[in-house]
């Protein structure tokens, strides 16, 4: 079989190839429609990240910031014609060891230009998309801040924010990236805070929806989630 047909032959039964096979990535998801874990009984368990991926237009770069910079050993890659849907270019696909057996990765799509919406901002909506690898002590997070400071690189100053403190910085792509250590060990208080934050904000916005308005800011929130706390004192 000549090869360009085996390779056809292998690209038919892609997921990608109809729209009634992509529906995974392109049919809007109604949380409505969709079975709560209680109905069926099944505690369905993560171990850990094992990959992080974005698109990346600066092959070399890349390389050398993960590779070089950071030292981060270049542990695997796929190289692969297109597939999936029409159009699909062919890539590179790529993977740096991020320690605990979790990897940072990249796809090179050959041929590319960045699309306008995927140019770095300076914004809190664009850094809210980032990825955060940890380290077990203050003095690993310092390690990392001074060494890169002294590779050249712009890094943040120490920031603590609840149980976390972290320095941040960005790769050749714009791509925001964290260095974190925890604080303390997460508790069973911690989680049902998080119930009751949680609970307050999607009564507040439930209600400013129906009102056709937006949430107004956290201190509204506050006071629901006071009088939620009051509402369980009350019943012990």
């Amino acid at each position: 079989m000549p090869h360009d047909a085996l390779h056809e032959e292998a690209r038919s039964d892609s997921s990608y190839m109809s729209e009634d096979k992509r529906g995974y990535r392109t049919r809007e998801v109604d949380v409505s429609t969709l079975k709560p874990a209680s109905d069926d009984g099944v505690q369905l368990r993560l171990k850990g990240v094992d990959h992080s991926a974005r698109p990346t237009w600066k092959l070399r770069e890349t390389v050398t910031f993960y590779r070089d910079v950071l030292g981060l050993p270049l542990i695997h890659t796929i190289s692969a014609r297109g597939w999936g849907h029409p159009g699909h270019p062919d890539f590179l696909h790529f993977f740096f060891d991020a320690g605990n057996g979790a990897t940072i990765a990249f796809f090179y799509y050959i041929g590319t230009d960045r699309p306008e919406k995927y140019m770095p901002e300076d914004s809190h909506f664009y850094s809210a998309s980032h990825t955060a690898w940890s380290v077990d002590t203050a003095e690993e997070l310092a390690q990392w801040k001074e060494t890169l400071e002294g590779r050249g690189l712009t890094v943040s100053k120490f920031t603590k924010h609840e149980g976390l403190e972290s320095i941040y910085f960005r790769d050749p792509n714009g791509y925001p990236l964290e260095v974190t250590r925890r604080l303390r060990d997460v508790e069973v208080l911690d989680a049902e805070d998080a119930a009751l934050t949680i609970q307050a904000a999607i009564e507040i916005e439930d209600a400013a929806r129906a009102a056709g308005e937006k949430m107004r800011d956290i201190d509204t929130v506050w006071r629901r989630k006071a009088k939620l706390v009051e509402a369980r004192v009350g019943d012990l």
